[in-house]
């Protein structure tokens, strides 16, 4: 740990000491000296056996506050090492990832300005939010956590007084003692309207303040290294799925989805507003001084046979008529017919009369064309909204609308080239299939409502409605399905004329089967006549989505990410053969097991065939407020982002194949290790025990989302339990498994004994490429596991189970060293590493209070259950924040 951050964790310490009773740090102590004893053994030491619930309780809140507290100074530290870094960074030698350092390497390689804007000019990137439930902190706590780090990046000025810094001692301790009074827990299930504005938040918070910024570093680049400031194309857009997400989530009603899309339209035309307001205190351009342009006064005029402003309103502005513009838009924002077009253009007449007046500077490089950029990025929507439906309602809901027609009576029944003929026959024509007196099922009902209030906010402002995404798409059929759909709303049309259609269809790829044949299906779609319509109504553009989560839990994390692998090369190949342009979307999670891990190291070890500079990523719960918690970390998170995107697109065009192919052998490890997976979770006594042992159905009870913890919304069994919950619990039990099981059998059976594959490996390694991510991110969660601590959550399992688990971590451990000549996992990563150790003796204390919770778990009663449920809940949020991951 560094100097400074060992600094800003003692100070938030030492303020956290003053406001608990001296007796809490007496009673930490001896539960920590417990908890020591009980690493290697099997029974839970006395004196946590001997905790009231009271005692429990408390030593759960304090650990979490100590480790939110410690979470949020790295967070404040992340964003100081930036500061420094780039200040330190000379024109030679910029700091790594960064947009400087993009620049520079295409200038320092002879690359013209003309080809950095050709490959900017194709960028399309658009982070998706949505609603899955990974963050356990309330946003009471995340708000008085906030406070904290504002606190803490102000002790960190230089120059205090003594009596700032005692107003920033009684800040921070004023927040803790609220931390200390407020429930960890809510009382209640989040609703969806609620995970509207938690995603709200950040939308119109710190991503608003970070776009313009990330678009003023890439000019400056280009400036420094080029002598020249462009304007830069519109790179990057954000969706949401929350309000649309309704896979699984019957919380999600037409209703919702409505109400969802006019409070986003209310956000954004609200900061709009005050955009609009600080223009007008800075552009006090009076036409005495300077010459106007005359569009700009033709504009005005035009605004005034429209909607004349009240004459006492202009009385103190005769003279200054880009105030006089100000206000007329302020005026229009109140219209429903002005757009978010229409308020570029009057953005770009300011502009221009700006630079007419000879403020040249001020129209670049200030608050005008920071309004410009976010209009251009948010619109009047913040983020388009996707919908997102499992395939097997689109089934049911279209085989209701055949049934109702009178076309079949068992569509169900129909094998898959008979369901594509059927399919076929109806797409050909726009009749629709339900009259007006037609009575469906109240399922079909809802989803058609839904897509009535899409078709409505399409019709309203194209920009705010995104893709139809179909998940767990298997076949053909279940893409053309949705056309059906989109068809009896009036989103689909076809004549003689073409294919009109306003959103994309996306199908999701989840499981391991589905990605090795998500080509093929592709191939076999686009050959279809009505969705050859569908494509030359998108411009011939073709969105896919890859499921990170499903597949991993699905198939095991190495054959998960190898067919990931293989199914976006295959994918893009396919799109290029059809002369598609394509864009993948990656639904990855927050940790390793669900595809997370670092996004920049990501997108450049995707295959050459797909960096096509187009693509899609989830982000969601703990990623989304880790990486936009501070204006200053989502500006290094975007810029990381669009510089990887942009080199990987430069390196894919020069270099179409990758080096060093060992295709082959991954591809045998892939189904090796897979087979080492099922083997686990197939083994008919190893699912009563995880549900027993682990801390699974009390994380569907932790009310952090609205959709439930099960897609079947019954009985958990494994095949219907979501991804989430599935790393989520095995997290808590630090064993990690989904990140790194199944790679020891592969490499044991394959690569330990053979020194010319170990060799190729190593080799492999060395370049940057996807084996070196699989490498990386798990050891990465091979080195967050701690075994010992593990051990006490297989004490009551199936005879061999335990074995299993440290075998497999012994012969991943064993591959991992050999591959990449460290001494110890994550030794390629000292600053991770050493934080997992300072972390590791208070986590030991929470999962043995949770261990000997669920222990009285099993054999309590009605009434001790009751006192003992919100002690597990609180122990599955402190090992949350202590572990900085959930799903």
């Amino acid at each position: 740990m560094t100097a400074p951050l060992a600094r800003d964790i003692a100070w938030l310490l030492e303020r956290l000491s003053e406001v608990i009773p001296r007796e809490s740090g007496d009673l930490m102590n001896r539960v920590r000296e417990a908890a020591q004893r009980m690493i290697g053994a099997e029974d839970i030491d006395p004196v946590i056996a001997g905790l009231d619930p009271r005692e429990i309780h408390t030593v759960l809140k304090l650990l979490t506050i100590q480790f939110h507290l410690r979470n949020k100074a790295e967070q404040v530290h992340i964003a100081r090492v930036n500061h420094q870094r780039e200040c330190q960074s000379a024109t030679g030698k910029p700091r790594p990832e960064s947009l400087n350092a993009l620049i520079h390497g295409f200038a320092a390689s002879g690359q013209p300005l003309e080809r950095v804007l050709e490959l900017l000019e194709g960028i399309d990137i658009q982070p998706t939010l949505t609603a899955h439930p990974t963050e356990s902190r309330r946003r009471s706590i995340i708000d008085k956590q906030r406070r904290i780090g504002d606190l803490l990046q102000a002790h960190d000025e230089p120059d205090q007084t003594p009596a700032s810094r005692l107003r920033l001692e009684s800040g921070v301790r004023q927040t803790l003692s609220l931390l200390l009074a407020t429930d960890e827990v809510r009382a209640q299930r989040l609703e969806v309207i609620d995970e509207v504005r938690n995603g709200l938040h950040y939308l119109a918070g710190s991503i608003w303040e970070a776009v313009p910024t990330l678009y003023r570093d890439l000019e400056a680049a280009i400036e420094l290294h080029y002598g020249k400031r462009p304007e830069i194309p519109l790179l990057l857009r954000y969706r949401t799925w929350i309000g649309g997400d309704r896979d699984g989530n019957p919380n999600v009603t037409s209703e919702l989805t409505r109400d969802a899309l006019a409070v986003m339209r209310r956000v954004a035309l609200k900061r709009h507003a005050e955009t609009l307001n600080a223009l007008e205190l800075q552009l006090s351009v009076s036409d005495k001084r300077v010459p106007i342009d005359r569009a700009l006064l033709e504009s005005i005029r035009r605004d005034e046979q429209d909607h004349a402003l009240d004459e006492e309103e202009l009385r103190h502005l005769q003279h200054e008529p880009l105030r006089i513009k100000l206000r007329h838009m302020q005026s229009k924002l109140k219209s429903a017919t002005y757009s978010a077009r229409d308020f570029t253009d009057d953005l770009r007449t300011l502009q221009s009369a700006a630079k007419t007046a000879g403020l040249e500077e001020v129209a670049t490089r200030g608050l005008l064309s920071e309004a410009i950029v976010r209009t251009r990025t948010f619109g009047f929507h913040l983020a388009a909204m996707d919908i997102r439906q499992h395939s097997a309602v689109h089934e049911r809901a279209v085989a209701d609308m055949l049934h109702i027609a009178g076309v079949t009576d068992d569509y169900a029944a129909l094998n898959e080239p008979e369901r594509l003929g059927l399919l076929r026959n109806e797409l050909a024509t726009s009749r629709p299939l339900l009259g007006d007196a037609a009575r469906a099922d109240e399922q079909t009902i809802e989803l058609l409502d839904t897509l009535r209030v899409f078709a409505q906010a399409a019709a309203e402002e194209p920009e705010r409605v995104g893709s139809y995404v179909v998940s767990m798409a298997h076949e053909c059929s279940d893409i053309l399905e949705v056309l059906i759909l989109l068809r009896e709303v009036g989103l689909w049309r076809i004549s003689d004329d073409g294919c009109e259609c306003p959103i994309d269809v996306a199908p999701l790829f989840e499981t391991v089967d589905d990605l090795a044949r998500a080509g093929d299906v592709m191939r076999n779609l686009f050959a279809e006549p009505a969705y050859a319509a569908q494509l030359q109504a998108r411009s011939r553009f073709q969105e896919i989505m890859l499921g990170y989560s499903d597949s991993s839990k699905d198939g095991g994390y190495w054959a998960a990410n190898w067919n990931l692998d293989r199914a976006q090369d295959d994918l893009a190949r396919a799109c290029a053969e059809a002369d598609i342009s394509v864009r993948l979307f990656h639904g990855r999670g927050g940790t390793v097991a669900r595809g997370g891990g670092r996004a920049h190291r990501a997108i450049l070890a995707a295959p050459p065939s797909s960096c096509n500079g187009r693509i899609r990523f989830t982000e969601q719960g703990e990623v989304i407020s880790f990486r936009y918690a501070m204006p200053e970390i989502a500006r290094r998170h975007l810029e990381q982002i669009v510089s990887a995107v942009v080199e990987a697109k430069a390196h894919a065009a020069s270099n179409p194949a990758p080096q060093d192919d060992i295709s082959q052998l991954m591809g045998d490890m892939a189904r090796d290790s897979r087979a080492a997976y099922r083997e686990l979770i197939d083994d008919t006594e190893f699912w009563p025990w995880f549900v027993k042992d682990s801390p699974v159905l009390f994380i569907g009870e932790l009310p952090i989302a609205s959709r439930p913890l099960s897609r079947a919304g019954k009985d958990v069994e494994f095949e219907s339990l979501r991804a989430i919950p599935w790393v989520f619990a095995w997290t808590q039990m630090r064993y990690n498994a989904p990140g790194w099981y199944g790679v020891g059998a592969a490499f044991e059976a394959l690569v330990l004994h053979d020194d010319v594959k170990l060799e190729r490996c190593r080799d492999a390694y060395e370049s940057v490429g996807c084996f070196r991510a699989f490498i990386d991110n798990a050891q990465q969660e091979m080195a967050r596991a701690r075994l010992e601590v593990a051990r006490w959550y297989t004490a009551g399992a199936p005879a061999g189970l335990r074995g299993r688990l440290e075998e497999e971590f012994a012969n991943a451990e064993r591959a991992i060293l050999a591959i990449t000549g460290q001494q110890a996992l994550l030794d390629n990563n000292p600053v991770i590493q050493q934080s997992i150790r300072e972390r590791n003796p208070d986590t030991d204390i929470i999962n043995a209070l949770q261990f000997a919770l669920l222990t009285k778990w099993r054999s309590a009663d009605g009434n001790e259950r009751t006192e003992l449920r919100p002690l597990i809940l609180l122990s599955v949020n402190a090992l949350a924040a202590a572990m900085q991951s959930t799903g």
